[in-house]
């Protein structure tokens, strides 16, 4: 689910969960499309934000089992590795101090 039917403007006017004449197009639950059709509040940048912050929120419990000692960077794949280090040197350079702000700038 769900096939698409769309008016002659080509918006969502009915959703199907079988395919059917004249809804024979597929979107995935999560679209925007979907989403909008059936009211969901930001459609599919609510989700969006929230995938966001819940990435903080789990770089944040890796952080706190480091911390702790109960994980270590290198217990994790590889790739994760990666991009949580990326992800961490790219936070400590927006709080470093650059040479386009003075002291009474506020970013």
């Amino acid at each position: 689910m769900p096939y698409v039917r769309r008016n002659s403007d080509g918006r969502i006017v009915a959703l199907f969960e079988h395919q059917e004449h004249p809804a024979q197009e597929f979107l995935s639950q999560g679209s925007p499309e979907v989403l909008g059709f059936l009211g969901v509040a930001g459609g599919g940048d609510a989700f969006s934000a929230l995938d966001n912050d819940f990435v903080r929120v789990i770089e944040d419990l890796i952080d706190v089992l480091m911390q702790k000692n109960l994980l270590a960077l290198t217990d994790l794949p590889a790739e994760a590795q990666v991009k949580l280090l990326a992800r961490r040197r790219l936070r400590q350079d927006l709080k470093g101090p650059s040479i386009l702000l003075d002291d009474n700038d506020v970013i």
